[in-house]
């Protein structure tokens, strides 16, 4: 019954000192939208990676990196509406 305990305890400390670790009242949108922001800014932080990916797609690896920050604004789409509000809409500029 402690190790029980113990667990909820850490658990809870764990989500409150991190942001994307999720709780209770989190969010289908909340959860994608954390997993996608995480994997760009491992992509961008990581520079093997983001070579590999300018590579692939045959791009400047200063462009592929600018749009992947760009991607984290909205990486699953805008938010779903909440009771009462009317949706937000973010609109991209061209990716050229």
């Amino acid at each position: 019954m402690a190790d029980k305990l113990r667990t909820q305890q850490e658990l809870e400390r764990l989500q409150a000192k991190y942001i994307g670790t999720g709780h209770p009242d989190t969010t289908s949108w909340e959860w994608k939208t954390n997993i996608h922001r995480d994997t760009y800014a491992s992509i961008v932080g990581h520079p093997p990676l983001l070579s590999y990916m300018a590579l692939a797609q045959n791009e400047p690896v200063a462009k592929i990196r600018a749009q992947l920050i760009r991607k984290m604004l909205q990486p699953v789409g805008p938010p779903p509406p909440r009771e009462g509000e009317e949706p937000m809409v973010i609109t991209r500029q061209n990716e050229d």
